[in-house]
């Protein structure tokens, strides 16, 4: 549920969300051979639960870092918190406009130049072709690709997508904000623009959701932190809370929850 947004109530609320996916057991290499060992019956299917459970609530105007290893849930909560992915089970309120980053080239058509890309992108975000023409310079600027605004997006480095999905998704400013792993592609230069624009952002009230396996960019800009493990919501707190007991789970699986 998507509602307007409002300074007094919470930005995101999540709650007792659950996630299956069912998974055939055996690796099945084209369409063809799946449809015809669905039709004989052949196909055994096991559950896989990404998210159980999971109770969480993001203040208007905070920053919440989601830590956790590969495979924690991390990415598929983000999906529901941006309404790519239903949770199984369980109720998601986001108030306001959500602007997601989730992974390099979302939402980007390769057959199509930057230029096109832009309007593509920034029409997906649910803004007027004239107010993306408007903003279609500032966008370039920030993304320093004036010199490849023009070339198929399939020319693009990891880097040059990066700049180009980060310049859309926050040249109009958004009331949640979410972004995954984006900070570690590009130089060190056009990272330090980018969390200028978080720092902007944060000061403006926007509700920010940050995915990093740097731990101290999270700690230096997070006002608390979420921690995921197999699926389950571990522990929530301020960064000086979280980010030590987690270092020890990671260092020594042993005390791994």
């Amino acid at each position: 549920m998507t509602i307007a947004a409002e300074p007094s109530a919470p930005a995101i609320e999540l709650t007792g969300i659950d996630v299956r996916f069912v998974v055939a057991e055996e690796r099945i290499i084209s369409f063809k051979e799946y449809i015809l060992k669905r039709v004989r019956k052949q196909i055994r299917h096991r559950e896989l639960w990404a998210l159980r459970g999971v109770d969480l609530s993001i203040d208007t105007g905070a920053t919440l870092g989601l830590i956790g290893r590969n495979g924690a849930g991390k990415s598929t909560l983000l999906k529901v918190i941006s309404r790519v992915l239903r949770p199984t089970s369980g109720r998601v309120i986001v108030r306001g406009q959500t602007a997601p980053l989730l992974e390099l080239g979302a939402g980007f058509h390769f057959d199509l130049t930057g230029r096109e890309n832009v309007f593509l992108n920034a029409t997906l975000f649910g803004h007027p072709k004239s107010l993306i023409r408007e903003h279609f310079p500032a966008i370039v600027e920030f993304s320093e690709l004036e010199d490849f605004i023009d070339m198929p997006v399939r020319n693009y480095s990891n880097g040059m997508l990066a700049r180009l999905g980060f310049a859309v998704a926050t040249q109009f400013r958004p009331d949640v904000l979410i972004l995954d792993e984006i900070l570690a592609v590009g130089d060190t230069g056009f990272q330090e623009k980018c969390l200028a624009r978080i720092r902007d952002f944060r000061a403006a009230g926007t509700s920010i959701i940050l995915v990093s396996h740097d731990l101290d960019t999270m700690a230096a800009y997070c006002d608390r932190m979420a921690w995921l493990e197999h699926g389950r919501l571990v522990d929530v707190g301020t960064p000086d809370q979280i980010v030590e007991p987690y270092r020890r789970a990671v260092t020594n699986p042993q005390d791994a929850i």
